[in-house]
C-alpha cells in the first residue's frame, strides 16, 4: 500500500522534517515541488532556526544552528547554554515526538511543557546525553544498564554447559519460582483437569536476593533493651513515641508494651523482630504488621545508601555491617547459573572481569551459531574501551559511577547506531576525563558528525572548542546578566573576538616560582579500596595538593576512602532538591534572614518562610500554579493571588532595610550581601559572602535549584561547606562546569583557603589546577587493575620536566 503524495519518491524521506516547519510555511509550498538544495536552505533544512527563545534567563534569543555540523556552545556557567540547547531545542524535539503517539499512549507518558520560544524550525529527533548520574537502584549494574547484560545471558543460555535454562535463568533479578498449575489432558476419550507442578528458573541467589551482600544488624543500635516499648526504646529515625511507626509495634497486641525488651520471651522477641507480614486491626483501620528487621531491610537496607535521608544514612552506618554473601560469593547468582560454563568461564566470571578483559574473552568464542551475537557483544565492549571505560566491570553498581562515567556509558548505545540526521546533544562530555582520554572522545564526536548527524556540545575545554565547525557563545555574564548570543562563527573568529571566551581561549596558567612548604603530613597507610594496591603515601598539610591520574586510576578511592576525621569532602554527588528548593533554603541563610525580619517587626519567624505560616494559601508559597492537563502538557502559571510573590499580602507589609521578604528572595546574592552587611546580620553575611566567593553573586536567593546549571550546583555545594569546621578539604573535580574565566576565580578561592590555614586536596584533570598546585600525587600508570599505585610525588615543575607519566607528558604539552 502506497501513500499518494504527488512528491517524487526520493522526497518522501523529507516528510518527517517538513512536518516540523509549521503549517504556515508548508502551506506556501507546492505539493509537486522537487526539493533542491536552494529550496532546502530557504525552508530551513540546513539550519535549526530559533527565534524568540526566552527559557530561563534567555533574552528573546534569535540564532541559526547549522545542521550536520559539530557546534560547540560556550559561555560562563549560568550564561544560558543549557537553557538554549537542552531546555529549548532538545525539549521541543521530545515534545513533538511524544505528540505523534495516540492520545491513549500519551496518557502513560510524562507530560512535557512547550519551551518558551516563538519559533523553532528545522529540528530533528534529538538524543540527549547529559551528566545526570544513573539511578541509585542497587540492582542496577553497568551490565543491566546497557545491552551487554542481556546479550551475555543469551550467550550463556545457548552455549553454557551444563545447560541451565533460558536467558532469564542467568539474571540475578529473577528468582526461581515453583508452583502448581492446572492443565487439561485427554484420558479415555474425555478431557480431564490434572494438577502439575512447574518450576520457572531464575538466576537470583536466594540468600542475598540478588544483591551480592548480606547484612548483620547490631540490635543494640536498633533499640535499648533495658526499656519497654512504652519507654521510647527505638533508636531508629522516625520511630519516636507517639509516631505511627512506634504505635504499630507498641499497640499491635503481639508484644507486651510495658515489659522490658530484655525480658521478652522468644515468641515475643520473634514477633518484634522477624514476624512475617500480616494484617492487624489498629486505630479502626486495617494495618500491615511485620517484624522490625524485614521492615528495615525494605525501607533502608535494600536501597542505595546515597538515596537515603541524612539521619537514615547515619543509622545504617551505625547499626549495619554489610558483608559479601557466602552463598554466591558476591556474584548475586544462584549455583546453577554459576555452574554453567563456556570454555571453563561462567557468566559471573565475565561480569567480574574488567571490560577490556571481557572484550578479549568474548572474541575467543568461536561457535558459528552465535556469531552475530558475539560480533554485537564485541562491538559494544570495544566501545567501552574506546571511551576510556575499559577499567569498569559489568558487575559495577550503576549508582557508583561518576557523572562523567555515567555520561560516557549512555553514549555507548548510540555509537553503533545506523540512524542519520539525528541531533545529538552532549553536556560537557569531557567531564571527568584525563587529557589522554579526551582525544578519544573528540574522535567519537567527529564520527557522529561525519555520519550525517547534527552534534551540539555544551563545553568549556579549549580542546573541544577547537574541533568545532561552528561556535555559539552566550553571555556576556551569568544569570540576569547573561542570556544573549555574544558570538557565532568559526573557532578562529572566536579567538579574535572580544568576548570573554575569546579572550581566555588561549590562557595558560604557569608554574609558581615558589611553592608553599608543608607544616605536617596526613599519612595514608596500606590503602586497598577498589583497585588500590596497598598504597601508602604522605599527603602534605597546609598546602594545595593535586591528585591526578587517568580516569579509573584510583584517585577518588585513595582520597575518599582514606579520609579521616576533621576532613570535609565535597564530591560530585547530586544536590537533592525539589521544585521549592532554592539557594536561600539549601544554604540555610533563610534562617537568619527570617529571624532578622521577625526581630525588626516583632512577629514570628515562621511568617517569613514560603513553606510555613506566611505562605500564600493559593499557591502554598511556590509563587506559581501547576495545572495537570492529563495527556497534554501541564501548564505553569504565575499565582494570581500573590502575583508570584509567594507570601500573603499581610506578610509583605513587614520590611527589613526597606525591603519586604519577597523582594529579598528576588535579590541576587551580592545585593543581599550589601543589605545584610549594612544591617549587621553576621550569620547571614557569612553564608552570603561564601556564595560570592565561589562566583555565585549573580544568582537570586529564591531561584529554584532545578534551574541552576551543573557548574552552579557544584559551586553551591562548595559554598555550603566552606564554613564547616575542618582542617582538610577534599574537592572532587571542582572545575566541572566552569568557564575558563571562572577557573581563575576558583584558583584564587583555593589559595585563600590554604592561606587561611586549611589543607586543600583537589582531585583534578584540569591542567591549570595541576600547574597551580604546590604538590602533586599522580596515580596510575593506567586505569582499573592497570592503576592503583602512586607513580609520582613532587612539585608540578618536577612532574612536567620529568614527563615520566601520562599526566606529566600532557602537563608539559600544556605548559609549552
Amino acid at each position: 500500500m502506497f501513500l499518494s503524495t504527488g512528491l517524487p519518491r526520493a522526497s518522501l524521506t523529507l516528510i518527517p522534517h517538513l512536518l516540523l516547519f509549521g503549517a504556515r510555511r508548508c502551506r506556501n509550498v507546492s505539493r509537486s515541488t522537487t526539493w533542491g538544495d536552494d529550496l532546502l536552505e530557504e525552508h530551513g533544512a540546513g539550519v535549526i532556526r530559533v527565534r524568540g527563545a526566552c527559557e530561563n534567563n534567555l533574552k528573546s534569543v534569535n540564532v541559526d544552528i547549522p545542521k550536520r555540523q559539530l557546534t560547540v556552545f560556550t559561555g560562563v556557567s549560568g550564561s544560558g547554554k543549557s537553557s538554549l540547547v537542552f531546555d529549548t531545542v532538545a525539549a521541543e524535539s521530545r515534545r513533538l515526538i511524544n505528540e505523534t503517539y495516540p492520545a491513549f499512549v500519551q496518557g502513560f507518558m510524562p507530560t512535557l511543557d512547550r519551551p518558551d520560544v516563538d519559533e523553532l524550525e528545522g529540528i530533528t529527533t534529538a538524543i540527549t546525553v547529559d551528566q545526570e548520574r544513573m539511578g541509585a537502584n542497587p540492582r542496577s549494574t553497568v551490565g543491566t544498564a546497557t545491552d551487554v547484560g542481556a546479550q551475555l545471558r543469551i550467550l550463556f543460555s545457548r552455549l553454557g554447559r551444563p545447560y541451565w535454562g533460558p536467558p532469564q535463568a542467568f539474571s540475578f533479578n529473577v528468582p526461581t519460582v515453583t508452583g502448581t498449575g492446572a492443565m487439561k489432558v485427554q484420558k479415555g476419550g474425555s478431557v480431564q483437569p490434572v494438577k502439575k507442578t512447574f518450576t520457572a528458573l531464575g538466576g537470583m541467589c536466594a540468600r542475598c536476593e540478588g544483591l551480592g551482600r548480606i547484612n548483620d544488624i547490631d540490635l543494640d543500635e536498633v533499640f535499648d533493651s533495658s526499656k519497654s516499648l512504652n519507654e521510647d526504646p527505638f533508636k531508629i529515625p522516625g520511630y519516636k513515641m507517639d509516631g505511627w511507626n512506634w504505635k504499630i509495634y507498641a499497640q499491635s497486641g503481639l508484644v507486651n508494651p510495658n515489659k522490658k525488651i530484655a525480658d521478652f520471651s522468644k515468641r515475643e522477641l520473634h514477633n518484634l523482630l522477624y514476624a512475617e507480614s500480616q494484617k492487624i486491626r489498629f486505630a479502626d483501620m486495617n494495618m500491615t504488621y511485620e517484624g522490625l528487621i524485614p521492615r528495615l531491610e525494605k525501607s533502608m537496607l535494600h536501597k542505595d545508601r546515597d538515596s537515603l535521608q541524612a539521619q537514615a544514612r547515619q543509622f545504617v552506618d551505625r547499626a549495619v555491617v554489610f558483608k559479601t554473601c557466602p552463598d554466591c560469593e558476591g556474584s548475586r547468582l544462584c549455583e546453577g547459573a554459576r555452574a554453567s560454563l563456556i570454555d571453563g568461564v561462567s557468566i559471573a566470571d565475565v561480569s567480574e572481569m574488567q571490560i577490556d578483559e571481557a572484550s578479549a574473552w568474548v572474541k575467543t568464542v568461536s561457535d558459528r551459531s552465535v556469531a552475530p551475537l558475539v560480533a554485537a557483544l564485541s562491538e559494544i565492549l570495544d566501545s567501552f574501551v574506546d571511551m576510556g571505560l575499559g577499567y569498569l566491570s559489568l558487575s559495577r553498581s550503576a549508582g557508583t559511577l561518576s557523572g562523567g562515567e555515567a555520561q560516557r556509558t549512555k553514549m555507548i548505545r548510540h555509537l553503533g547506531s545506523a540512524l542519520t540526521d539525528v541531533t545529538y546533544v552532549f553536556d560537557e562530555p569531557t567531564i571527568g576525563l584525563h587529557p589522554h582520554d579526551i582525544e578519544h572522545m573528540l574522535e567519537l564526536l567527529e564520527k557522529l558528525r561525519d555520519k550525517g548527524n547534527t552534534v551540539l556540545v555544551v563545553e568549556h575545554k579549549p580542546d573541544v572548542i577547537r574541533i568545532a565547525d561552528h561556535v555559539i557563545d552566550l553571555g556576556p555574564r551569568a544569570g540576569s546578566q547573561g542570556g544573549e548570543v555574544c558570538f557565532t562563527g568559526s573557532v578562529d573568529e572566536l579567538a579574535a573576538s572580544d568576548t570573554l571566551t575569546g579572550k581566555h581561549l588561549s590562557d595558560v596558567v604557569g608554574l609558581k616560582e615558589t611553592v608553599r612548604q608543608p607544616n605536617g603530613q596526613l599519612p595514608i597507610r596500606n590503602a586497598n579500596a577498589n583497585n588500590l594496591k596497598d598504597v601508602s603515601v604522605d599527603v602534605p598539610l597546609g598546602v594545595l595538593t593535586a591528585v591526578t591520574g587517568v580516569a579509573g586510576s584510583g584517585k577518588s578511592s585513595l582520597m575518599h576512602d582514606s579520609a579521616g576525621e576533621n576532613v570535609v569532602v565535597i564530591d560530585q554527588g547530586p544536590i537533592k532538591s525539589s521544585r521549592r528548593s532554592n539557594p536561600a533554603t539549601y544554604t540555610g541563610v533563610l534562617d537568619p534572614i527570617r529571624k532578622a525580619f521577625a526581630k525588626a517587626n516583632g512577629v514570628k519567624p515562621a511568617l517569613f518562610s514560603p513553606n510555613s505560616e506566611g505562605a500564600c494559601e493559593n499557591c502554598k508559597g511556590a509563587g506559581v500554579i501547576y495545572t495537570d492537563l492529563g495527556m497534554m502538557a501541564g501548564v505553569t502559571s504565575v499565582c494570581e493571588a500573590c502575583e508570584g510573590k509567594r507570601f500573603e499580602p499581610s506578610v509583605l507589609e513587614y520590611t527589613f532595610g526597606g525591603k519586604n521578604i519577597s523582594e529579598v528572595f528576588e535579590m541576587p546574592v551580592d545585593q543581599a550581601l550589601e543589605l545584610f552587611s549594612a544591617a549587621k546580620v553576621p550569620a547571614a553575611v557569612k553564608v552570603l559572602r561564601n556564595l560570592v566567593d565561589v562566583g555565585l553573586g549573580y544568582v537570586p536567593l529564591g531561584q529554584p535549584l532545578t534551574t541552576l546549571s551543573g557548574g552552579e550546583r557544584q559551586r553551591l555545594k562548595l559554598a555550603t561547606h566552606m564554613s564547616e569546621k575542618g582542617g582538610v578539604y577534599i574537592l572532587d573535580e571542582p572545575t566541572s562546569g566552569l568557564h575558563l574565566a571562572d577557573v581563575e576565580q576558583l584558583l584564587e578561592l583555593l589559595d585563600r583557603l590554604v592561606d587561611s590555614g586549611k589543607t586543600v586536596i583537589v582531585i583534578e584533570h584540569h591542567q591549570a589546577v595541576v600547574a597551580h598546585a604546590d604538590w602533586v600525587i599522580d596515580l596510575g600508570p593506567g586505569a582499573g587493575r592497570g592503576g592503583g599505585t602512586v607513580v609520582f610525588e613532587g612539585t608540578p615543575r618536577d612532574l612536567a620536566v620529568g614527563r615520566d607519566t601520562v599526566t606529566g607528558e600532557y602537563l608539559a604539552r600544556y605548559l609549552g
